[in-house]
């Protein structure tokens, strides 16, 4: 046996990243094959991180209205949180902060309530019914989230949404991995892979099968192994208030929620700045007016810190589920929706990596891959 054979024995799979999408998938391999030998290269602490500005929602409103796949993964994603949390808190020890009390969008005027209900209406149709939610009017609203603006003209309702740490999250899941024996190596950015006889060569770290889970450099990488991953960054803003009295918002939102500390997190906003990750006064002001104009007791508190990240996105905001055509155990993960989409990343995706998915997952992941941005 000459030293490649020896080293293609190293390791079953590397996944490259290891923010909250590699994390989960090395999560969900390792639970469903404990024998297999995994790592997990991660990059560096000033690498640009969406997990480390991902705003902690489980968030099912309006996500696919456009793309029925996508609508269902969603769904499904939430519905298989529950358990998620509490078997990784468990194996973790770490309190992730996981609530599913369902989630208000509100409308500011009844052109965008309008515009809520249909997307609301699409998803219900591609889902079969199963998305619940409930269109309501101011009245109805306020009796929801007391002290709203005079602008709010009414919210869509969802009981399927909810909210987690998503730091907490992403520490549970590292710390499992390392207690279910996964390997990982930080401050590894991968600058090439080889392809190898019986596997693939990461900068040196050689394994059977490879998962591309590095955000904004999986276009990069995946040109490497004979895939298309078609990535875009997308800035996101977010404020930090000081704590506000526990239950000042009742439910959780895109535009604010309330952690688990008390706090106000608020954001919303979607900058196409290239990898520019600085937060600026301007959108600062827009988002926290914003803010203010759904419920005006905010502008009472006193914000504590501000931050940028950049989401990963793809060309019509989904997921793409990659397997590479050329290269036979090589696959890409790009997706924006790290937090809600854990449990589903951690299950059904899982299996799909280890060929052992049912035929509707099968079918449902395989649907969002690039083949759509191609033809």
């Amino acid at each position: 046996m000459n030293l490649v054979d020896q080293q293609l024995d190293h390791y079953d799979w590397i996944i490259v990243g290891g923010g909250l999408v590699g994390a989960s998938i090395a999560y969900g391999l390792i639970q469903k094959k404990p024998h297999l030998r995994i790592l997990v290269l991660d990059g560096e602490d000033t690498d640009h991180r969406a997990s480390v500005g991902n705003f902690g929602l489980i968030w099912v409103q309006g996500k696919g209205f456009d793309f029925p796949a996508y609508a269902k993964w969603s769904l499904k994603g939430a519905d298989l949180w529950p358990n998620f949390a509490n078997q990784l808190s468990q194996t973790s020890h770490i309190d992730i902060a996981y609530e599913r009390r369902g989630g208000l969008e509100f409308a500011l005027n009844q052109r965008q309530l309008k515009a809520l209900s249909e997307e609301m209406a699409a998803m219900s149709h591609h889902t079969q019914g199963d998305f619940q939610y409930t269109v309501l009017d101011r009245n109805a609203a306020l009796d929801m989230q007391p002290g709203l603006g005079e602008s709010v003209a009414g919210a869509i309702y969802s009981p399927q949404d909810g909210q987690v740490n998503p730091l907490y999250l992403l520490a549970a899941l590292h710390k499992a991995n390392q207690l279910l024996g996964v390997k990982y190596q930080p401050r590894c950015v991968v600058k090439r892979i080889e392809v190898l006889a019986q596997g693939f060569d990461a900068d040196g770290f050689v394994a059977k099968k490879i998962v591309l889970c590095a955000g904004l450099d999986n276009e990069r990488l995946g040109k490497q192994l004979g895939m298309h991953l078609p990535v875009n960054p997308v800035k996101g803003q977010m404020l930090i208030t000081q704590r506000a009295t526990p239950g000042t918002l009742k439910y959780a939102s895109p535009q604010m929620r309330q952690t688990g500390d008390g706090t106000i997190q608020i954001g919303g906003s979607h900058e196409h700045s290239g990898l520019d990750d600085r937060s600026s006064l301007d959108v600062m002001q827009t988002i926290a007016q914003e803010a203010v104009a759904v419920l005006p007791e905010l502008a009472q508190l006193q914000l504590v810190r501000s931050w940028g990240a950049l989401r990963v996105m793809s060309p019509d905001g989904a997921p793409i589920y990659q397997r590479s055509q050329n290269y036979k155990g090589a696959f890409g993960v790009c997706c924006h929706s790290g937090v809600t989409l854990a449990a589903a990343h951690a299950g059904p995706l899982s299996s799909w990596l280890l060929d052992d998915s049912n035929e509707d997952y099968k079918l449902l992941i395989e649907a969002m891959n690039n083949d759509r941005f191609t033809v």
